[in-house]
């Protein structure tokens, strides 16, 4: 019997051995500095190591031999260490290496006294961090679905979801009760600071689109803050963006049982209409819609407890 949630692998991992040195004292983070005033923008791949859209695109970036206008820009790859582990056969199975690298970031977790590889690190990347002014990190989807930008939870990060423009659709929401992520992180999740992040997912883990999505966010990032002049130079927007719409989450859901299933196959985005409308069940408890036109977002097909099984919001009219 065909399994319903495997995906066709279209992409190949790029190899990123030759950035391993960097220039930042961190193996895989490489920052280029124009010299001249401006923002330190920060691009991130591979926090989570099967999805390889973003490293394929920083490769490209690398490659076309990139270099800011203005500020400084810095191209990293997270859990390398996942990544090597990236085998086509099995492109499910490097994630992570012990666990989520996405889920560390508060100082409680990276100044306890736990260990594994992804908290190593974090551990080494963390101080870095406190000196970028603009994230975005780089993602894809375990199913296929229309890109987004994950935005936060703050009004900052809705302006700037909307300041890019692309993809055309943002969410809103508080990530997850795991853990905190890194676009949330210190100085990025504060409302008092001018720094800020999005984090872009792009599409299917290993769908083709996904590198277009990915590469074409990138770029109107690096657009936004005078890294590149996509007019005149270059790097040039291939795509023209639609009217984009905004999502804010409500109700992220999250297993509290030792069983979720959910009551038909999702794959996100789906809006269901009437409110009370069931969804799934979290062990014995059903899981059903808080309101009218409820949009499911990325439902997961890794349903263990205390994960995110969906999250459930609705559209909203315009960037707070």
């Amino acid at each position: 019997m065909t399994d319903p949630n495997a995906y066709t692998v279209e992409t190949s991992p790029p190899d990123i051995t030759g950035y391993r040195a960097g220039n930042t004292g961190i193996d895989y983070f490489t920052t280029l500095d124009s010299g001249a005033p401006g923002p330190h923008v920060m691009i991130t791949a591979l926090v989570h190591g099967n999805e390889i859209c973003g490293a394929i695109v920083l490769d490209e970036l690398f490659r076309a031999g990139i270099r800011p206008l203005h500020g400084r820009l810095t191209l990293a790859f997270c859990n390398v260490a996942a990544f090597e582990r990236f085998d086509p056969a099995r492109p499910e199975a490097s994630r992570w290496v012990d666990e989520d690298f996405n889920r560390l970031w508060t100082p409680e977790v990276l100044d306890g006294s736990r260990d594994s590889v992804e908290l190593r690190r974090a551990r080494t990347i963390r101080p870095f961090l406190h000196g970028v002014d603009f994230l975005l990190d780089i993602h894809s989807m375990q199913h296929p679905s229309e890109p987004l930008l994950l935005a936060g939870p703050l009004a900052k990060g809705r302006r700037l979801a909307s300041e890019i423009g692309y993809p055309a659709l943002a969410v809103c929401d508080s990530g997850h009760a795991a853990g905190r992520r890194m676009r949330d992180y210190a100085a990025f999740g504060d409302a008092a600071s001018t720094s800020n992040a999005l984090l872009v997912e792009c599409g299917q883990h290993w769908a083709q689109h996904s590198v277009t999505v990915a590469r074409e966010t990138t770029l109107r990032f690096l657009a936004r803050y005078g890294v590149i002049d996509a007019e005149r130079g270059p790097f040039r927007f291939a795509e023209n963006p639609q009217p984009q719409k905004l999502v804010e989450v409500t109700h992220p859901v999250t297993i509290e049982s030792e069983i979720f299933r959910f009551a038909r196959p999702f794959t996100g985005l789906e809006l269901i209409e009437q409110a009370g409308t069931l969804i799934g069940w979290d062990g014995e408890r059903e899981v059903r819609t808080p309101y009218d036109r409820c949009v499911l977002v990325m439902p997961s097909k890794w349903l263990y407890r205390g994960q995110t099984a969906v999250r459930l919001g609705r559209f909203v009219s315009a960037p707070a």
